[in-house]
């Protein structure tokens, strides 16, 4: 039977028109275009159904309708009210509850004002799997300027490199809101406003976005709406006196224990501050970020380990580095580090390095660096020992297939570790080409992303750009090894004959193993293999 069929020959199906009202009211639209949400007011409290939020926009003068839908089945009553696009229609329909509406009206922009035309707030997009906030390198666009899609934007620094951003949508660049170098800006903070017509720019020269767009911590949010739960015993007359409450800094520092948000701890451990000579106004004492921020405003002075009299300056920190020390305290406080060190003979590697270099010149070819000789070595003791190839996951040990090699690049804008693939499988000239470019990129400070994930071990080499004999690297996580190479010297050692020495060439060779994953006894025949290609390197060319 047809639903038409069923709607004239069924009087509560009939009766369904009652439950939609559609009004002439306003315009929205979704903050993404990937999700959508619904505004429901629930027994007088707002709440959101689905993705992203979405304001209202209120326009005069055209035929616009929004619906005011009634669901039923859902604990009660709820109402949502909202101009509802083609693809929010679409999604309503799967809740449980009859819905209905006459016109629909579908429209991409939005305003959140009605003395402002259809805008788009364009938020910090997140460019990296960890990313949680990033720094405005610079604006490509102007104020004014028309923008395309896959148009680059503006350079945003990441937690890993400085990435192009790309317009998604066709339209003008209204305002600016995050300047060239603003720092800190939290993933889906605002950053810029786009309009459809070029009319509509004049009117966003003194925009500024309103702080209900500003993304919020869950656990601020929480801890400030904790109070207000507690209404229904005011009524309860008291039986008897309670005692006094303790103090706010008792209660924060039960135990010995300071509770506080994480927005609060990062803050006070940016600026310097102890936890212990600030006052929490939260839950039980809990400190607050506001707390952090009203202590820095009261002229709270940050711990600073600088002696009275002393000239210094104060240099800020670059994303990159921010992350760089995070990864590395981390990676010394929670990986069992034991270190292995092993001296190889490089007099045949020099030799067949020599013995290279002509013919690439001659092909056209770059130079073969010692560097990519120990890169070429490792990777292929990696595929010999694949168990130093491994990450600790908790639960169980990962054992990779790719052996990718990260090479550590120090830049001026900090430590990088780009990524060469599949380096076992690759030729020395490959290799030779693939790190000279990626260095290059890392001290132009234009590395992506992809550039240096999916690495399985690293090598760090100090040895023949800076001349260090020996030295212990701190492991990369979630790598479980990374070998530091030091510099090639020349020693006298026994010849052949009784009382006959000679010279060679040896290069201290350092590895850092994380026990959890590789035993001593791994992490030395891993070395051993290692130190075979070195000494005899034209097995590697087999």
């Amino acid at each position: 039977m047809s639903a038409a069929h069923l709607l004239r020959h069924s009087r509560k199906l009939r009766s369904l028109r009652n439950v939609v009202d559609c009004e002439r009211s306003g315009l929205a639209r979704y903050f993404s275009t990937g999700s959508g949400s619904f505004a429901v007011k629930e027994n007088g409290v707002e709440k959101r159904i689905g993705g992203t939020r979405f304001s209202q926009y209120k326009q005069s003068g055209k035929n616009l309708e929004t619906c005011k839908v009634s669901v039923g089945g859902v604990n009660g009553s709820s109402t949502f009210r909202g101009t509802l696009t083609n693809r929010i229609s679409s999604g309503v329909t799967g809740l449980n509850g009859p819905l209905s509406c006459g016109r629909v009206a579908s429209a991409r922009s939005f305003s959140s004002s009605a003395d402002l035309p259809p805008h788009q707030d364009i938020g910090m997009p997140s460019l990296s799997p960890t990313m949680t906030e990033g720094n405005i390198a610079k604006w490509v666009k102007k104020e004014g300027d028309k923008v395309s899609p896959g148009e680059v934007l503006c350079e945003v620094e990441t937690d890993k490199a400085t990435v192009e951003m790309e317009c998604m949508e066709e339209g003008y660049l209204a305002k600016i809101v995050q300047g060239d170098g603003a720092k800190e800006i939290k993933v889906g903070e605002i950053i810029c406003v786009t309009v459809e017509e070029e009319g509509d720019i004049e009117k966003f020269k003194d925009y500024k976005p309103s702080s209900s767009d500003a993304p919020v911590a869950p656990s601020e949010s929480k801890a400030k709406s904790e109070p207000e739960e507690p209404k229904a015993e005011e009524k309860v007359p008291a039986k008897a006196p309670e005692p006094k409450a303790p103090k706010t800094e008792e209660a924060s520092r039960s135990g010995d224990r300071i509770f506080s948000s994480p927005l609060a701890r990062k803050l006070a451990e940016d600026n310097n501050v102890p936890l212990s000579s600030v006052k929490g106004t939260g839950p039980d004492g809990r400190i607050l970020k506001a707390d952090i921020e009203d202590y820095l405003a009261k002229g709270g002075k940050s711990e600073t380990f600088a002696a009275s009299g002393l000239d210094y300056t104060d240099i800020p920190n670059a994303q990159i580095r921010k992350v760089t020390a995070n990864r590395l305290l981390a990676s010394k406080q929670t990986i069992p580090h034991y270190y292995l060190t092993v001296d190889t003979r490089v007099d045949n590697l020099i030799k067949l390095r020599g013995e290279l270099n002509p013919q690439q010149e001659a092909s056209g070819g770059k130079k073969i660096s010692i560097n990519d000789l120990v890169i070429k070595a490792a990777a292929l003791a990696l595929r010999k020992v694949p168990q130093c190839n491994s990450s600790w996951m908790n639960d169980f040990i990962r054992q990779y297939n790719n052996v990718n090699i990260n090479v550590a690049v120090q830049t001026e804008h900090g430590l990088f570790v780009p990524v060469v693939r599949d380096a076992d499988k690759k030729g020395l000239g490959t290799i030779g080409e693939e790190v000279k470019q990626l260095a290059q990129r890392a001290r132009d400070n234009s590395l992506k992303p992809q550039d240096c994930e999916g690495g399985t071990f690293t090598v760090s080499n100090l040895g023949g750009p800076f001349g260090i004999k020996q030295f212990c690297a701190i492991i990369n996580p979630p790598q479980s090894a990374i070998l530091a190479i030091g510099s090639a010297e020349k020693r006298m050692i026994p010849g052949s004959a009784d009382g006959q020495y000679e010279f060679g060439s040896y290069m201290s060779v350092t590895m850092s193993c994380d026990h959890r994953v590789i035993d001593g006894a791994i992490g030395a025949e891993f070395l051993k293999a290692f130190k075979g290609y070195i000494e005899n390197p034209t097995t590697m060319l087999l």
